[in-house]
């Protein structure tokens, strides 16, 4: 979900209208949600597109990121709940069989050619910044090029380790992933206001060795290492800081490096 505010405007064909599937109310401030995908809707997983509902005849819009993967059937978003947000006050309330707004164009830097060959993926997220890396954990083409997949989920309460299922075991027994992903996944959650057994800022663990030694992996070497970061601002900064500082080049589409970030967050 990208960092930009709600826009307003006209309707018009930017938008397809899409059909709510299915709803899962996580906690009290989070949900996703499923949609219909219309077959002439492409794009890569990783990437985030413009979400919204109509309102007073006008389109209320936030950047989301995809949280399925580029061959699903479906479309699936992850969201906070902001009591007083012009968006997400009111999209917590739709419920199956209700209309979104799902723009045409996906774009984002959270997708796998923005990143140089390497050995090592890490899939950085803090709160609902894990969607992007939901799709990845489920797209063929993200064990292909890695030998190792480690999904790293910050959050502030044990209950918001949301899609712990999911990536614990569900995947594992898929028909077709199953075996890759038992082989190359990690799953690395964190929390920060509990008591946990990975407790503290992601931050703090990579900077104090913690999520390497265990997951028993060298620390970050841009050599073999390859990081994908999605979150708030500040920890975003920081993450960037410390991989920059390890030598790690910033990369894109157009001119791949060893890491790249989406500032896909707004509180709306």
């Amino acid at each position: 979900m990208l960092q930009a505010s709600v826009v307003t405007g006209q309707p018009n064909t930017a938008f397809y209208k899409e059909t709510v599937t299915s709803v899962k109310h996580w906690t009290e401030s989070l949900f996703s949600f499923k949609t219909t995908r219309d077959p002439g809707f492409r794009f890569v997983s990783g990437q985030f597109v413009m979400l919204g509902l109509i309102l007073n005849g006008k389109p209320l819009l936030r950047a989301y990121s995809i949280a399925s993967p580029s061959h699903a059937n479906e479309l699936e978003f992850y969201s906070i709940k902001v009591p007083d947000g012009p968006l997400t006050s009111r999209l917590r309330q739709i419920r199956e069989g209700d209309e979104v707004l799902v723009g045409r164009k996906p774009t984002g830097t959270l997708v796998l050619d923005g990143l140089n060959p390497g050995r090592n993926l890490f899939l950085v997220g803090t709160g609902t910044g894990l969607a992007p890396f939901i799709g990845l954990a489920q797209d063929p083409e993200t064990y292909d090029r890695f030998d190792k997949v480690v999904i790293s989920h910050t959050v502030r309460q044990v209950a918001d380790l949301n899609y712990h299922e999911l990536l614990c075991e569900e995947l594992q027994s898929d028909e077709y992933l199953g075996e890759l992903v038992t082989a190359k996944l990690a799953y690395y959650p964190s929390v920060t206001r509990e008591p946990f057994r990975n407790q503290g800022r992601i931050t703090d663990l990579i900077q104090s060795g913690k999520i390497f030694s265990d997951l028993k992996l060298p620390v970050f070497d841009p050599a073999c290492d390859r990081v994908m970061l999605c979150g708030g601002p500040s920890v975003l900064g920081d993450l960037k800081t410390i991989l920059q500082a390890r030598g790690f080049k910033e990369g894109s589409v157009s001119n791949p490096g060893e890491f790249v970030l989406e500032r896909a967050f707004v509180e709306a």
